[in-house]
């Protein structure tokens, strides 16, 4: 800085600098076209460095992913082929499994309902025997309490006839009237 005495004596500084022009140096004439060699050449490696080495590692490893994906799919499907083919084995399987528990079940309804059948002719039968036999039992009775009921009868029949008259019948007249009124 060059200081120069002021109008009253003091100093100022000055920041200016000297009188010849200077350019922004890529705009200058002199070096322009050895600039744009410069440049050139930058540009022409890196291309060739990008070309030859950037550009096929990351070619390469973006056809290695969408291998990788191109694979994850394949694999996806045909976990799910093998899904579905199980699904549709199960879906038969339980069909299946159904259909034989209705025919069990139609089976043993059948079986039960001739076994209950059966049982049925069966308890009808003894019913008929215990029928028949109490109906024996029953005419047995009606004949017993009916030859009862003729000397009862007979007997009702003289004891009336003696208490009115006051002579005893005969028996032999008595049991014919029985008979007779009896008959019908």
């Amino acid at each position: 800085m060059a200081e120069s005495p002021g109008a009253k004596g003091t100093t100022t500084a000055h920041t200016e600098a000297p009188a010849e022009k200077h350019e922004f140096p890529p705009f200058q004439k002199d070096t322009f076209a050895s600039q744009l060699v410069s440049i050139v050449i930058a540009f022409v490696a890196l291309y060739l460095i990008v070309s030859r080495v950037a550009l096929p590692r990351v070619g390469g490893v973006i056809d290695a992913r969408a291998n990788t994906i191109e694979g994850d799919l394949a694999d996806a499907q045909k976990l799910k082929d093998e899904s579905d083919t199980a699904l549709k084995a199960y879906e038969s399987e339980l069909a299946a499994a159904r259909g034989r528990a209705q025919a069990i079940g139609n089976e043993t309804r059948e079986k039960l309902n001739a076994s209950a059948e059966a049982e049925r002719k069966s308890l009808e039968e003894k019913l008929s025997v215990k029928l028949a036999d109490a109906e024996k039992t029953i005419a047995a009775t009606r004949e017993s309490a009916m030859s009862n009921v003729r000397g009862i009868a007979a007997d009702a029949a003289a004891s009336i006839v003696q208490q009115l008259t006051g002579v005893q019948p005969d028996t032999q007249a008595v049991n014919s009237a029985v008979d007779a009124s009896l008959k019908g």
